[in-house]
C-alpha cells in the first residue's frame, strides 16, 4: 500500500471477513444475497454477495503497510507499520483474552525515524514479525521484531525520547531492541519469508534482491536487480519468487538465482501489485497504476529450465473486474479463483476468475472437459437412433459388425451397416451387380467390358452412341393402344442390369426385380417399374396387392383404377383428373407414374427430375426412353448434381474412376464416414483410382482410427482385406517379417554347416528362417533350421530385438 490508496487484505482464518486500509482499517464481513435488496449498512458487491462493515479502527495515524497475524488466536491481530518506522500492533476484534491484551497496543520502535515501507510474519513461528525500511546510514533497514519481547529502552534518557515521542503510551509495550538486524546502509521495498526454512528471509533491497539466514546474519546470497519490488513466494512451487520494477515483473527460481527465468513485460504504466493465487496452481496477477484490467499469467504448465537460454512458456489473459480504476486486489484464500478488488474511492466488487476450458475427444466420442477442479464428462445417448449418432460411433458400431469385408455377396454391406441409410444400400448394390458383371465376363473372357463396368453407367452410355436401336412398343393391359419408342443396345442393357431392374445376359424380362420389391413391401416402386415397362396390367395388380396388405400408401386403390381407365387421348377426363391427382399424393412413385402417362411424347421430366425417386430407377428409365444425345446430356447433369452433393447413388454414374473419387471426396467432407470411402475404393482395385492420393488419405485415416479404438484383429482384417483386393500393398507385418527374412539370410549365406568352421565352438544353437507368415498374426507356415555354435545364435537374437526394436 503506497500514499493514501486502498489495500485489501482477506482474514487469514475466517474465509467470510477482510479489511480495507488507507487512514484507517476498516473490517467488514462479506455474505451472500439473499434477495435483490440491501440490508442497512450493506454494500453490494457483486449479483451474489454483499458486504457488512463490522468495525472500524482510526487509532494508528501514517499507516504505510499492514499485516495480518497468521494464526488463529488471537483472531483480528494486525501489525501496522507507519511512516516514522514504527511497527504497533492493533485489533479490529473483541477478543479481549489475555493474550491480545498483552500485545494490543504494543510498538516496536527503530533507532531512526524513517519509513516503513513493507511487515512480513514468520508463517511458523508467529512471534517473528519481519519489518522494512527506508535506508539510513547509520543503521539497519531490516528489523525482525519478537511481539512477546520484553525489552525496554536501555537508559532513562532513551525511556525518557520513547516516551515523549510516543505520548500517553506505557513504557511496558514500547520494544526498542530487534531480536536481528540486516540490510546496515540500505533500503528495503519488500520482504518475504521462504516456506521451505522459516530461518530463510527473502528482502528486496534498493538494489538487489538478498536471501537473509538468520542462523549465520553476517552471510547473505544476493543478486542484482532493480526488480526488487513486492517480492512474493508461489504457494504452490517454493522455489518460484516474483518480483517487480516500473512495469516489469520478474520470475526467480531459488535453485537458480543468478537471474531471472522468466520476464514479463507489462503496459508503460507501473506496476502497483503482484500476487499469486493461493487456491489455483502457477496463476499470477498483476495490476497497474491507473488500470481496471488485471492480467493474469498461467504458469502451470511452465517446464523447468533446461539451458541457461531456456525460457518457459506461459498463457496470458486479462481480465476486467469493474469499470473503475482498480486501487487494489486481494486473492480469496480458499474460494477457487475468487477475488476482491477496491477503487480509490473505495467501491468494491466480488470476482471470480472463470478458468479455461479444456476439452478432450475420446477414440469413442467421449467429450471431457475440465473447468478449476472439477472434471465433466459427456457421453453419447445409448437410445440415439442409428441415423442421430456421431459418424464415428456409427463407424465404430459397423467395424464391430464387419461392415465392408464381406466380399461374396456385397449387397450385404448395407445390411451389417444398420440397413438404416438408403445411399449405403444403393452404393453397395451397385458394387454387387458390378463385381457380379464383372466375375460373369471374366469366366467368358469377353473383351474388356469387365473394367467398362467399374468405370460406371455414364462411360458406359458414352460408348453406346450410334450403336442403338429404337422399338415402338405399346402399353400392355390398356384397351386403348399408343405407341411408345424405346431404345435398345448391348450398352444400354449392361446400364440396367448395374441398374438392377434386370439380371445377367440378354432377357430383358424385369418380373425377378418386381418379385423382390413385392417382397419387400415396396408396392409403390415396384408399380412404377411395372408401368415403366409398360406393363399397365401388371402395375393395377401390384397396387391392388399392395392395398389389401394394409401397409402400402392409402391411396393405392385410387391409382389403381386411375390406371384401369387410362387413354393416350390429349384432351380426355381421364388426363385432366390424373393431373389433379397427381398433385395430391405424397409418394414419389406415384407422381412418376402419373407423370409418365400424361406426358408429351418424348418428354419426360416429370420423372428424370423427380428428386425422390432412386437415381438408379430414373437412369434406368432415361436408358429406355431417351435417345442417345438426350441421354448423355441428362447422365452428365445427373452425374454432375451427385458430385456436388457427394450422394454415394451417384457411384452408379461414375464408377470407381477419378469422378467416382471427386464423388466420395464430397461424401468424406459431408459425413467424415472414411470407413465407406476406403471399403468402396477397395473394391475397384487393381485400379488407378487406388494411387490417388485422397484415397490413401482415407485407407491410412481409418487404419488409424481401428487402432486409435483398440480394433487391433479389425485392423489386421482390414490389412489383409486391403491385401486381397489391392495386391500392390502389402500389410506392415508381412514388410517387416520378409525384411527381417532378408536380413538374416544374408548373414547366414556363407556360415559352415557344422561347428568346426567356428574356432572355440562347443554347443550347437539352432536359426530359425521364417519363408512365410501369415500378415500380423505370427503364425509360421514353414521353416528352414541352420545348425550354428550358441555364441553365434545369441549374436543373431540381439540382431533380431534390435531389428524389431
Amino acid at each position: 500500500m503506497s500514499g493514501s490508496k486502498p489495500d485489501i487484505l482477506w482474514a487469514p482464518h475466517h474465509v467470510d471477513r477482510f479489511v480495507v486500509c488507507d487512514s484507517e482499517l476498516s473490517l467488514y464481513h462479506i455474505e451472500s444475497a439473499v434477495s435483490s435488496e440491501l440490508k442497512a449498512g450493506s454494500l453490494r458487491l457483486s449479483e451474489e454477495t454483499t458486504a457488512t462493515l463490522l468495525s472500524i479502527n482510526s487509532d494508528t495515524p501514517y499507516l504505510k503497510c499492514v499485516a495480518w497475524y497468521p494464526k488463529y488466536d488471537p483472531e483480528c491481530l494486525l501489525a501496522v507499520g507507519q511512516a516514522n518506522g514504527r511497527v504497533v500492533l492493533t485489533s479490529l476484534g473483541q477478543d479481549h483474552n489475555s493474550k491480545s491484551k498483552d500485545l494490543i497496543g504494543k510498538e516496536f520502535v527503530p533507532k531512526h525515524a524513517r519509513q516503513c515501507n513493507t511487515l512480513a510474519w514468520n508463517p511458523l513461528d508467529s512471534n517473528w514479525l519481519a519489518a522494512g525500511l527506508d535506508k539510513h546510514r547509520a543503521d539497519f533497514s531490516v528489523l525482525i521484531w519478537d511481539i512477546s519481547s520484553k525489552y525496554t529502552p536501555e537508559t532513562p534518557v532513551a525511556a525518557e525520547k520513547v516516551r515523549l515521542s510516543s505520548g500517553d503510551t506505557e513504557a511496558g509495550l514500547v520494544v526498542t531492541k530487534p531480536l536481528y538486524e540486516l540490510g546496515q546502509n540500505d533500503a528495503c521495498l519488500s520482504l518475504c519469508w521462504l516456506p521451505r526454512d522459516q530461518k530463510l528471509l527473502l528482502a528486496g533491497m534498493h538494489r538487489n534482491l538478498a536471501i537473509f539466514d538468520l542462523r549465520n546474519t553476517s552471510q547473505k546470497m544476493f543478486v542484482n536487480t532493480k526488480a526488487v519490488q513486492g517480492v512474493t513466494v508461489d504457494p504452490y512451487f517454493h522455489d518460484r519468487v516474483a518480483s517487480f520494477y516500473e512495469g516489469q515483473v520478474a520470475i526467480w527460481d531459488l535453485r537458480k538465482f543468478e537471474k531471472p527465468v522468466l520476464t514479463l513485460t507489462e503496459q508503460p504504466k507501473p506496476l502497483t501489485k503482484v500476487a499469486w493465487c493461493p487456491t489455483r496452481t502457477g496463476l499470477l496477477a498483476t495490476l497497474t497504476r491507473d488500470s481496471n484490467i488485471i492480467k493474469l499469467y498461467d504458469m502451470q504448465h511452465t517446464p523447468t529450465p533446461i539451458g541457461d537460454e531456456t525460457e518457459p512458456t506461459i498463457i496470458e489473459r486479462s481480465v476486467q473486474p469493474c469499470e473503475h480504476y482498480i486501487a487494489s486486489f486481494a486473492w480469496h484464500p480458499t474460494n477457487q479463483n475468487r477475488m476482491v478488488v477496491v477503487t480509490p474511492n473505495r467501491t468494491m466488487s466480488d470476482f471470480t476468475v472463470f478458468e479455461r476450458i479444456s476439452l478432450a475427444w475420446s477414440p469413442i466420442t467421449s467429450l471431457m472437459w475440465a473447468c478449476g477442479r472439477h472434471l465433466y464428462e459427456c457421453t453419447e445417448d445409448g437410445k440415439a437412433s442409428s441415423l442421430e449418432k456421431d459418424i464415428a460411433t456409427k463407424m465404430r458400431l459397423r467395424a464391430l459388425s464387419r461392415y465392408g469385408l464381406d466380399t461374396e455377396q456385397v449387397w450385404r454391406n448395407h445390411v451389417l451397416a444398420g440397413n438404416e441409410d438408403p445411399q449405403l444400400k444403393s452404393l453397395w448394390y451397385t458394387l454387387h451387380f458390378m463385381k457380379q458383371y464383372t466375375e460373369d465376363m471374366d469366366q467368358k473372357c469377353t473383351g474388356n467390358k469387365g473394367s467398362l463396368v467399374y468405370a460406371g453407367i455414364k462411360s458406359i452410355v458414352k460408348s453406346s452412341m450410334g450403336t442403338t436401336e429404337n422399338l415402338r412398343h405399346s402399353r400392355s393391359g390398356s384397351d386403348r393402344q399408343a405407341d411408345i419408342i424405346q431404345y435398345l443396345s448391348e450398352e444400354r442393357s449392361l446400364a440396367l442390369q448395374l441398374c438392377g431392374w434386370i439380371k445377367k445376359g440378354t432377357d430383358l424380362d424385369v418380373e425377378p426385380f418386381l418379385y423382390s420389391l413385392e417382397q419387400e413391401g415396396d408396392w409403390e416402386r415396384a408399380a412404377a417399374v411395372a408401368l415403366f415397362n409398360l406393363d399397365i396390367r401388371r402395375a393395377i395388380q401390384i397396387l391392388n396387392k399392395g392395398a389389401s396388405s394394409g401397409k402400402g400408401d392409402l391411396n393405392l386403390n385410387v391409382v389403381a383404377m386411375a390406371l384401369s381407365g387410362y387413354t393416350d387421348e390429349k384432351n380426355s377426363l381421364w388426363r385432366e383428373m390424373c393431373s389433379t391427382l397427381r398433385l395430391q399424393l405424397n409418394n414419389p412413385y406415384l407422381c412418376a407414374m402419373f407423370a409418365f402417362l400424361t406426358s408429351e411424347s418424348g418428354s419426360f421430366d416429370g420423372v428424370l427430375y423427380e428428386s425422390n425417386v432412386a437415381v438408379r430407377d430414373r437412369v434406368a428409365f432415361a436408358c429406355k426412353f431417351l435417345t442417345d444425345a438426350q441421354l448423355n446430356r441428362f447422365i452428365d447433369k445427373l452425374t454432375n448434381e451427385m458430385k456436388e452433393s457427394g450422394n454415394l447413388e451417384g457411384i452408379l454414374l461414375t464408377g470407381l474412376t477419378k469422378d467416382g473419387v471427386d464423388l466420395m471426396e464430397s461424401y468424406v467432407d459431408r459425413t467424415g464416414d472414411v470407413q465407406t470411402a476406403s471399403y468402396c475404393m477397395l473394391q475397384g482395385s487393381p485400379s488407378d483410382v487406388l494411387k490417388d492420393e485422397r484415397v490413401q488419405y482415407w485407407i491410412e485415416n481409418y487404419r488409424n482410427l481401428l487402432d486409435a479404438w483398440r480394433f487391433w484383429h479389425k485392423r489386421a482384417e482390414f490389412d489383409i482385406h486391403r491385401s486381397k483386393l489391392d495386391p500392390s500393398s502389402k500389410p506392415l507385418a508381412q514388410e517387416a517379417q520378409s525384411q527381417m527374412k532378408r536380413w538374416i539370410l544374408a548373414r547366414t549365406r556363407n556360415w559352415p554347416s557344422s561347428t568346426t568352421g567356428f574356432p572355440g565352438a562347443t554347443t550347437v544353437g539352432t536359426v530359425v528362417m521364417l519363408d512365410t507368415c501369415l500378415a500380423g498374426s505370427g503364425t509360421i507356415l514353414n521353416a528352414r533350421f541352420l545348425p550354428v555354435p550358441a555364441n553365434v545364435c545369441s549374436w543373431i537374437q540381439r540382431g533380431i530385438l534390435s531389428r524389431q526394436r
